[in-house]
């Protein structure tokens, strides 16, 4: 039998959301924490049904291979793996919830009311709540041949079964509006703090609403639909128009799965399934509460029940009274976020957009904070007479209708707004100012892991150099000038970097000639390895170079977020590869690579996962760290994760998450690093 040489795609990211959901069950987490995993989890959940499942389902049904080159045949059993896997995984949820955290909150007199009877304290404020407010957003619409209802993507609904008089029964849709109203609502009664879900509240008082008939059932469903943009790879037209008229069809998209609370009738599944037209999609049973996601807005307040609180240290280096492209004339300074303050990047645009001698500002932006600092400092800057140009990622899915508001009024405000062409996201995360100094031009600019975004950057864990270093500056102005062509890379405009890596041009081939170089050491009997970070592992290019590697005898050293199609520590293929993961309080964002050289250490960061839709789909752009200092800061972060022994797995040759050891010393690796970079 041939031996496997990639793990499946989907199946590895739902086993990585699994280990997500453990964190809810682990009992160093404090409580209201473990509640987020659950919640982060469900949101997960729901992206992987409107992204991923449909392209499983047309693969199934096409008879095409995936991108991992699993055979026509076995499609339909990856789809069943799947399914089956999300079964289990939505037990162990509920199982988590009922039998861990609810008692846990009773213990802190705190009764999370799921799927019980309402005390009578409850039952009196509730009513009146109803009454005052929830009444208010209530819209029944009976189902029936003559009223097609179309349920909206993610929204909550209820199918009421009514029995009117003279036996006549009749079938309602009612939704539950967790969109306008929050979705759980707190009573204190009882020297008891009690929590009741907005869904129950709407259920104890139906007989409000439909006062003339009997209530037979109440069932919540939930319809998930395809995100997917209908874009053509080559629009003529203003693609911000475009965008705009697809996302208001996105929600009108095909069902890609209906999931439904348990015990409904056969004949009513029927109808609504003929009714809302979900014969397409995924039936799955669940709970009575859809919509899980929103226990990270549980009303649950408390220090004992939240992680201590880790303030973000101020950077060393960057004086108050010295403007930052002063500083960073001298030396790098890297950042790293959410240990470090996102501050002293805000400061880097605020003040480029105030200085007289500044003249030209460039920057990427692929998703952007709702109420972004950095953009309005862009504002700011083109409104001072300065000349902005800004590339708008306008397809960063889930993220398009926020950046074209953006990119608006930006460009209301006289800032030049670039799009990139259709077929090609620009995920790269980089900026450039341009500053006048006695006659001459000075450089100074940003090269990021992440995007320039300050929300996210509260717990996403990155990494942003400063740099004046003019070698990566004016390679990064050439990446500028070729996006405002608005061209497709071809062999009539390649550019030849030197320093940069750049996907598209030379990023797949520098990494190449990277592990090539390390293979090279292997087989001349010096010390050779590879450590990465990243998000996720896909291409296999890539992977089969690392697997050439691992044969060479190079020791490689991975740690994988999420996705990771490499298969690991298998004789004769990948046994000197290891693979872990790291899921703890923050979210690990970075992308960091690094190969021994012979000793010389080389590191690179950049925005690039290794992932088919990076290497081919976008424009990335990864850099070397050159400064000492920097570069030895960012192995000593990368040790502590790999020595982490609390919070990390390893992946084996099943896909399964396997605990690391526990030994001494113990290690945290994101406690270790905060105190690392807090000087504690």
């Amino acid at each position: 039998m041939e031996q496997r040489r990639f793990f499946n795609r989907d199946l590895s990211w739902l086993f990585f959301n699994g280990r997500v959901m453990e964190e809810a069950a682990n009992d160093k987490v404090p409580l209201l924490e473990r509640i987020k995993f659950l919640s982060i989890f469900s949101s997960n959940l729901d992206e992987f049904y409107r992204v991923r499942m449909p392209v499983l389902r047309a693969l199934q049904k096409i008879g095409e291979k995936d991108d991992s080159h699993i055979s026509a045949g076995e499609q339909k059993g990856i789809l069943r793996q799947a399914l089956d896997l999300i079964n289990a995984q939505q037990q162990r949820f509920g199982a988590i919830l009922k039998e861990q955290l609810i008692p846990l909150l009773k213990s802190c007199n705190v009764r999370l009311l799921y799927n019980e009877a309402f005390p009578d304290a409850v039952k009196k404020v509730t009513a009146e709540y109803f009454l005052s407010e929830v009444l208010a957003f209530l819209q029944p619409v009976a189902l029936d041949n003559g009223n097609k209802f179309f349920p909206e993507n993610n929204k909550l609904y209820f199918v009421v079964n009514l029995e009117e008089a003279g036996g006549t029964e009749k079938l309602m849709m009612l939704n539950i509006p967790s969109d306008e109203l929050p979705r759980f609502f707190t009573v204190k009664a009882d020297e008891e703090t009690y929590i009741a879900f907005l869904d129950d509240i709407i259920r104890n008082n139906l007989d409000r609403i439909f006062k003339d008939s009997r209530i037979k059932g109440c069932y919540s469903i939930k319809v998930t639909r395809d995100a997917e943009l209908d874009l053509q790879d080559e629009y003529p037209g203003d693609l911000s128009d475009e965008i705009e008229k697809q996302l208001k069809k996105r929600d009108l998209g095909l069902a890609t799965r209906f999931l439904h609370q348990s015990g409904i009738p056969l004949r009513t599944m029927q109808l609504i399934t003929a009714q809302l037209d979900l014969q397409n999609a995924s039936a799955t049973e669940g709970g009575v509460y859809h919509n899980l996601r929103d226990f990270f807005s549980l009303p649950l307040k408390s220090p004992e029940t939240s992680y201590e609180d880790w303030p973000a240290a101020n950077p060393t280096g960057l004086d108050e009274a010295v403007s930052i492209s002063s500083i960073i004339a001298d030396k790098d300074i890297i950042i790293h976020t959410p240990y470090q303050s996102y501050h002293s990047i805000l400061r880097f645009f605020n003040e480029a957009a105030i200085n007289p001698d500044v003249e030209e500002i460039y920057i990427s932006l692929y998703r952007v904070a709702s109420n972004s600092r950095i953009v309005n400092a862009l504002i700011s800057a083109a409104k001072n007479g300065k000349s902005v140009q800004v590339m708008v990622e306008l397809k960063a899915r889930f993220d398009e209708a926020n950046n074209l508001k953006w990119a608006k009024k930006m460009k209301a405000a006289g800032v030049k707004i670039i799009y990139s062409v259709t077929a090609l996201k620009v995920h790269a995360k980089i900026a450039i100012v341009k500053t006048r100094k006695a006659g001459r031009i000075a450089y100074s600019g940003l090269l990021a892991t992440g995007n320039f975004n300050e929300s996210t950057a509260k717990f996403y864990t990155d990494h942003i150099l400063f740099t004046s270093n003019a070698d990566l500056l004016r390679e990064m102005e050439l990446v500028f000038l070729f996006l405002s062509k608005r061209e497709k890379p071809s062999p009539d405009n390649q550019i030849a970097f030197k320093h940069l890596l750049v996907a598209q041009f030379n990023l797949q081939s520098k990494f190449i000639e990277l592990i090539d170089r390390e293979i090279a050491f292997a087989r001349a009997g010096k010390p050779a390895a590879i450590t990465i970070k990243m998000n996720n592992l896909e291409e296999q290019v890539l992977i089969n170079k690392l697997y050439e590697a691992s044969q060479a005898g190079v020791k490689i050293e991975m740690i994988v977020r999420s996705i990771c199609c490499l298969i690991p520590g298998v004789a004769g293929m990948s046994e000197n590869i290891t693979v872990r993961r790291i899921v703890d309080r923050y979210l690990e964002h970075g992308r960091v690579f690094i190969f021994n050289n012979d000793g010389n250490k080389e590191v690179f960061l950049g925005s690039a996962d290794w992932m088919n839709r990076n290497i081919y789909h976008r424009i990335e752009v990864c850099f070397p760290v050159y400064d000492e200092a920097v570069k030895n800061e960012l192995i000593q972060i990368i040790n502590l994760q790999l020595q982490d022994n609390i919070q990390a797995v390893s992946l084996n040759d099943e896909l399964e998450n396997v605990p690391v050891p526990k030994s001494e010393p113990v290690v945290q690796a994101q406690r270790e690093i905060y105190r690392l970079l807090s000087g504690i």
